[in-house]
């Protein structure tokens, strides 16, 4: 899977690796400076693990932003799998700059890769069922264009990007307007046409009243996959059903034949392990 880079994605590299530099760099790498030659070295960014890459780009706009001496090759792209002992990139300047570089690029490619690796844990899982895999706000603030791009590149589709974005009417929403209906009612009379309303529900009851409301989406929380068998066999084909609550990469399967459209996992980005992946200057007659 290969996927073109969307200049918003680009921005938010630039816009992360700034802050990265920023808070890493100092005043300047000292070490560099005490125990570095000016001479030419070359790196390799290096798998040590399997998973599915994201945020390669880093590697490039990063080293760039450093020192546009510096020569840059990738071999895998954004959405590809690797296994240990596999070169992502190839790298070729002054080993102060590479260096310098080293940890911010690689903190951010990692994590990026990790959140790919896990969507696409959780895509397998899917494998034979039509529901599909997503995200939720549940992202780091400042990363969340550059979190759910990842997602997209481990085969998942992204929920809300922010709150405006759709009308989501949840248990404290519920509460606050008396009821699944008076809400609905209140959220039908300031959306416009292209605004989908999708409302939370525990229960049959819920359920009930949401579909008798005219929601567009309805989402099954916190249920066991025989609740949400049974509840979403009592949901009309035209609204659909999102999953979420208490579901995991280790546990998405139970849940596959359940009838959902949607299945969204909060952890595929707020409690990720990163992608091991190493960086280290080699000799190489390839350059």
């Amino acid at each position: 899977m290969k996927l073109s880079l969307e200049p918003a994605i680009i921005f938010a590299l630039k816009e992360a690796l700034e802050v990265g530099f920023k808070e890493d760099l100092g005043s300047g790498d000292i070490t560099g400076r005490a125990v570095l030659s000016d001479g030419i070295q070359m790196g390799q960014f290096t798998a040590k693990a399997a998973g599915v890459l994201a945020g390669t780009a880093v590697i490039d706009i990063g080293y760039t932003m450093l020192d546009p001496s510096i020569e840059t090759e990738c071999i895998k792209k954004d959405g590809e799998s690797v296994q240990p002992g596999d070169a992502i990139a190839k790298v070729k300047g002054p080993a102060g700059s590479l260096l310098t570089g080293e940890r911010v690029i690689l903190n951010l490619l990692q994590h990026l890769s990790g959140i790919a690796t896990a969507t696409d844990q959780a895509v397998e899982a899917m494998q034979g069922s039509p529901t599909r895999i997503c995200d939720t706000r549940k992202t780091l603030p400042g990363f969340r264009t550059l979190q759910k791009y990842a997602v997209r590149c481990g085969g998942g589709y992204n929920h809300r990007m922010r709150l405006d974005d759709g009308i989501m009417i949840k248990d404290n929403h519920i509460k606050a307007a008396a009821g699944i209906r008076p809400a609905v009612e209140r959220a039908k009379k300031m959306a416009g046409l292209m605004v989908k309303i999708e409302v939370e529900c525990e229960t049959e009851g819920q359920v009930r009243e949401a579909v008798d409301a005219g929601a567009d989406i309805i989402m099954l929380d916190n249920r066991s996959p025989e609740e949400a068998g049974r509840l979403c066999s009592m949901i009309p084909d035209h609204i659909l059903v999102e999953l979420s609550g208490g579901i995991t990469v280790q546990n998405a399967g139970r849940y596959r034949d359940c009838g959902a459209d949607y299945i969204s996992l909060g952890s595929l980005t707020h409690s990720v392990m990163a992608l091991d992946i190493s960086f280290n200057l080699v000799v190489s007659n390839e350059y």
